[in-house]
């Protein structure tokens, strides 16, 4: 089993963002929105290290108020091009000790808790897995979505063993909900990704804890959700 092994955490944060600027510090709840993340982080009883990588000093004296390790990122790893494959890489080429796992835990998801971290980790063991990647059910089927032609012309828009089929006849569809990423570090450095070919599972959260902010929306949306 995985228990006796070691669990990095990495918290990515950019200064950037184009939608929502300063979108990471943005207050949330009364507390900026990365601090969300630390303090799931903080709370889980798995994580051994926990880093914060970001280009932005703002963000990175957040994450000091919170006495978690931090790492300057360099500014072409800051863009809107830059990968988080590379700014993982970035920080596990800067660390001394290897770790066996690596958790990403990206701050755009403030209602994903201590113990839904925990609680993926667990799955890893459970499955004796390489990697666990967290999912959840999408609002509405993609069965129910085309694209269109120039014309909005939808005779094609259905296929026929889809029509006439009610929502709760359909197979259930997950989505990737961004909120935690989990990968052996050696698979994860071989296949360049946290989305491995082989021995990888999805760890099921539900849809009020996926929320993930992207623009202003996403924002009030979760300020409701943490007040209600």
């Amino acid at each position: 089993m995985y228990k006796d092994k070691t669990i990095l955490a990495i918290i990515p944060a950019r200064g950037g963002s184009k939608r929502l600027p300063n979108k990471n510090i943005l207050p949330l709840a009364g507390k900026p929105l990365i601090s969300w993340t630390i303090e799931a982080s903080l709370g889980s009883k798995f994580l051994d290290k926990i880093i914060v990588t970001s280009d932005s000093d703002k963000i990175l004296d957040i994450a000091k108020e919170y006495e978690v390790l931090t790492i300057k990122r360099p500014t072409e790893l800051a863009t809107d091009t830059a990968s988080t494959i590379e700014v993982v890489e970035h920080v596990l080429s800067n660390i001394d000790k290897k770790f066996d796992f690596i958790v990403l835990l990206q701050p755009t998801s403030p209602l994903r808790t201590a113990k839904h971290i925990d609680e993926a980790i667990e799955f890893l063991f459970e499955k004796n897995a390489d990697a666990v990647i967290s999912v959840c059910e999408v609002d509405h089927s993609p069965l129910w979505c085309n694209t269109l032609p120039e014309g909005l012309d939808m005779s094609n828009f259905l296929s026929d063993d889809i029509k006439g089929k009610r929502s709760q006849d359909l197979p259930k569809f997950y989505r990737i909900n961004g909120a935690i990423y989990i990968c052996k570090t050696e698979k994860f450095l071989e296949e360049d990704t946290f989305f491995i070919k082989d021995n990888i599972y999805a760890y099921i959260m539900d849809k009020m804890s996926s929320i993930d902010i992207d623009d202003e929306f996403d924002l009030k949306l979760a300020e409701i959700l943490m007040e209600g």
